[in-house]
């Protein structure tokens, strides 16, 4: 008995020698402690990205040189080149069914429209939307504006609108005879028109025609013939001046008497001397306004 206690002591003992190793101790990083931050060292300069331009895409628009023109007819006015193509734009597709339906050339009327109208800017067209300077007479019974024009307030026609005006010109030639001629000439043939018109007494200004001829050849209306006609257009180079001249103003004759021409009036010829339309009537004896070419007129 003894000697089993003795051995089981030896064996505690001998168990207790060999397992006395040194404790390690280990501690654990804390799961939640952030990495150091690598730095990387680099000589290379960032790439940049280049900057494309912007580019303007606002549609740009070119405004056409523009020019002081005078137009005088039943009023002087001065309208500038951009009035009279967007007057041209305006009422050209008028004008070209006045010619499909009635003969008379799209361009004569947009020529006569522009110069007796002042382009739509004269007293006249814009009281009464009279584009043609197109007079009362005898058989007009519908409304009448006053206007000075040959004479002093002489009574035009009143339209409820412009394109009223278009019809009732085209209608006006076609109803009187002595415009027949007009419509037995081509209907490309605006020169001859031009010519014919003052030559049946459309207008009493002897350079009625080239001014008709010469807004024809500058605005190129002609164009708007051949679209009617299904004929090919060719542009022309203008011969004559597009617009009425600026004429210096008349010096007061030094004379007595007044001998009466083509185209004369109380009216023009009181303004003329300077004298008042009454006192022309009471030194000649004259009752009415009927004056005859070759007339001698006292004055003073």
């Amino acid at each position: 008995m003894i000697k089993k206690v003795a051995f089981c002591l030896l064996i505690a003992l001998f168990v207790a020698c060999g397992s006395s190793k040194p404790v390690v101790r280990t501690t654990k990083e804390p799961a939640n402690k952030p990495k150091p931050e690598v730095v990387v060292r680099t000589d290379k300069k960032p790439v940049e990205t280049p900057t494309q331009p912007k580019i303007d895409t606002t549609p740009k628009t070119t405004t056409p040189s523009s020019q002081t023109e005078v137009l005088e007819a039943t009023s002087k006015v001065k309208v500038t080149t951009e009035i009279v193509l967007a007057y041209i734009d305006k009422y050209k597709e008028v004008a070209q069914k006045n010619m499909r339906n009635h003969g008379v050339p799209a361009s004569i009327a947009l020529a006569q429209a522009i110069l007796e109208s002042g382009a739509g800017t004269g007293d006249l067209s814009r009281q009464a939307n009279n584009h043609f300077g197109i007079k009362c007479h005898k058989d007009w019974n519908g409304p009448s504006v006053k206007h000075d024009d040959d004479e002093a307030q002489e009574c035009f026609r009143k339209y409820d609108n412009v394109y009223d005006s278009y019809q009732d010109y085209a209608n006006f030639l076609r109803g009187r005879r002595w415009y027949d001629p007009l419509f037995k000439l081509e209907q490309n043939d605006y020169k001859g028109w031009a010519k014919g018109l003052k030559k049946a007494g459309y207008a009493t200004d002897p350079g009625y025609p080239t001014k008709l001829i010469g807004i024809i050849e500058r605005y190129q209306l002609q164009k708007y013939d051949a679209e009617v006609l299904g004929t090919d257009y060719v542009p022309t180079t203008p011969t004559t001046p597009a617009v009425a001249e600026v004429k210096p103003e008349k010096q007061k004759p030094n004379v007595d008497q007044h001998q009466v021409v083509k185209g004369d009036t109380l009216y023009s010829i009181s303004k003329r001397y300077n004298i008042s339309v009454e006192e022309l009537r009471k030194k000649n004896n004259i009752t009415e306004n009927a004056i005859s070419i070759g007339q001698l007129l006292q004055i003073k």
